[in-house]
């Protein structure tokens, strides 16, 4: 997993070719609303993206990560279904639902199901290396989602000069981002992480929870601003020393939230002596996106190293889908 971890930036300049190579045949309906399915590792990616696009995308944006598609979704919703296995169960039965809608579909996988399905519906499809964990994968599917929705003509074609700009970004800060991971990985040990972000930025949030869940093997929690100053700051009142709340900083958060992140550090700072900030570096929204990925991505392994724990094993997912295997 650590040797995966360090080649974000190439997984980026890989995906980029993937993007640029790969055949797009466009439509000739009019895209009214998008959607994105996916679960886990494969299904992060949609979040980050619907977020990362929220200011810019001019139709109603949603993801799911369930086995039934929305009722609104109709032959004018572009749906992206993202499966690294191609064999996702919840997935496979979205997309199935939406193909007998008449939807706009395209696809991002490896293989399995959804590839033979994208192939026999003449799908536009883009297939990512297969052989390793979808968590570990997620730099694959987010390129992906960018090249989809330019291709559609629902986002900028500048977006693909930042992405290209990230490699370099990732590759430039390796050492800094390494030093402050470790900090916080001892910060994190024996206590409960608390992952606070701005509202646009709850799909990194979350992303660095899993990545705490898998390869940490920790239970922690994430919350974003502004919501979370109308209910949980109430909740520290009950917090400890055994909390650890860390907050991720951006250019792009509303001045607003600033001020009230400030408000929260005097409320939090009562009840636990350590408060943690990460902020992003980058002169875009997908370039601060991708670092804080690398950061989180980064925490969750020295986490493991701490431990001296399996980051890569996930014995128990692998039960359930055995389990689930056995049920009609």
């Amino acid at each position: 997993m650590k040797s995966i971890i360090a080649s974000l930036p190439k997984q980026v300049e890989e995906a980029i070719q993937i993007g640029e190579s790969t055949a797009f045949k466009g439509s000739d309906r009019k895209i009214e609303s998008i959607l994105i399915c996916g679960l886990g590792g494969s299904g992060i990616g949609g979040k980050i993206i619907q977020q990362l696009f929220v200011d810019e995308i001019k139709v109603p944006f949603a993801t799911i990560n369930d086995y039934d598609i929305p009722a609104w979704v109709n032959a004018n919703t572009l749906v992206i279904a993202s499966s690294y296995s191609g064999n996702t169960e919840e997935t496979l039965s979205a997309i199935k639902e939406a193909n007998e809608i008449g939807a706009i579909i395209s696809v991002i996988t490896s293989g399995g199901e959804l590839l033979e399905m994208a192939k026999a519906n003449n799908w536009n499809h883009y297939v990512v290396p297969g052989g390793q964990q979808p968590r570990a994968m997620l730099a694959y599917s987010l390129v992906q989602q960018v090249y989809i929705l330019k291709n559609y003509g629902l986002i900028a074609e500048g977006h693909l000069a930042e992405l290209k700009g990230v490699p370099a970004l990732l590759n430039n800060n390796t050492e800094d981002v390494q030093e402050k991971a470790m900090a916080t990985a001892k910060s994190f040990i024996d206590k409960h992480p608390i992952i606070y972000a701005g509202s646009h930025f709850e799909g990194i949030a979350t992303r660095f929870r899993q990545q705490i869940n898998e390869n940490g093997k920790m239970l922690c929690w994430h919350h974003i601003l502004p919501e979370m100053t109308h209910n949980e700051l109430v909740g520290w009142a009950g917090g400890s020393n055994d909390y650890v709340p860390i907050f991720f900083k951006t250019d792009f958060d509303h001045k607003r939230t600033g001020y009230r992140w400030e408000i929260c550090k005097e409320v939090i700072g009562k009840y636990t002596d350590t408060i943690l900030e990460f902020t992003a570096k980058g002169d875009n929204k997908i370039a601060q996106n991708f670092y804080l990925i690398h950061f989180g991505d980064w925490v969750s392994w020295f986490i493991s190293e701490i431990k001296d724990i399996d980051a890569e094993e996930v014995e128990v997912i692998k039960y359930l889908k055995g389990e689930m295997g056995k049920k009609a």
